[in-house]
């Protein structure tokens, strides 16, 4: 046992004598008027599109393998990163195996840069601001989230919540689980970079390009 996990066998068990602490409660910053599937979608793809972020409506999960093939085939993208999630090996069932890169713990920064795309697995999907919340369980996937010029978030139509209140108390569990690792990233668009002449750059911080593949 090194230095580091010393240090947090001794928190886990400082913690384990505790008593346990509840939740706190959603912040209701907003108020939640409750709007169906729909409009949380249609509120979606609006302002997901206004941060210069994309999304493509897929009626199936055999439409969504097809678009995702086209979308590859008209960037010239050899190689897909991907994280190791049974949603995407349902995904990418059909797709030659030289094609897909799945996230490797031995990976580094320099690797990740040179993949023209990565893909990742959404949480859950904010209506009001175009938002992806994706958990992110290890270093790799969170860099999947920041360094190929392009991210692609694969997400369903369920996953809508109206606003970040509205998801707080799904989120608030899974993160006080012991068994959860990691953290959540928030994505809000490709990155965004504006300099004293107000001139907006993409892709400066993280990627340069969005692209929400959404099941309905």
């Amino acid at each position: 046992m090194n230095s580091r996990d010393t240090i947090l066998h001794r928190i886990r068990t400082a913690l384990a004598d505790r008593p346990e602490v509840p939740l706190p409660p959603a912040c209701e910053v907003w108020p939640r008027e409750n709007p169906d599937t729909n409009t949380m979608l249609d509120r979606f793809e609006k302002e997901l599109t206004d941060v210069s972020g994309e999304m493509i409506r897929c009626g199936s999960l055999d439409d969504a393998r097809a678009k995702l093939s086209q979308l590859m085939d008209a960037e010239s993208w050899s190689t897909l990163a991907s994280v190791d999630k049974p949603a995407v090996h349902e995904l990418l069932e059909s797709m030659p195996s030289e094609k897909i890169a799945w996230s490797r713990p031995d990976w580094e920064a320099p690797t990740l840069a040179d993949v023209p795309a990565g893909l990742v697995v959404a949480d859950t999907l904010l209506a009001d601001t175009g938002s992806c919340v994706v958990a992110c369980g290890t270093a790799q996937e969170r860099l999947l989230c920041y360094l190929p010029p392009t991210c692609i978030v694969l997400a369903k139509a369920d996953q809508l919540a109206e606003h970040l209140p509205a998801a707080w108390d799904d989120l608030a569990q899974r993160a006080a689980d012991e068994s959860t690792r990691g953290e959540f990233v928030i994505i809000t668009g490709p990155s965004r970079t504006a300099d004293i002449e107000k001139i907006l750059i993409l892709g400066v911080h993280g990627p340069k390009r969005l692209v929400v593949l959404l099941i309905e």
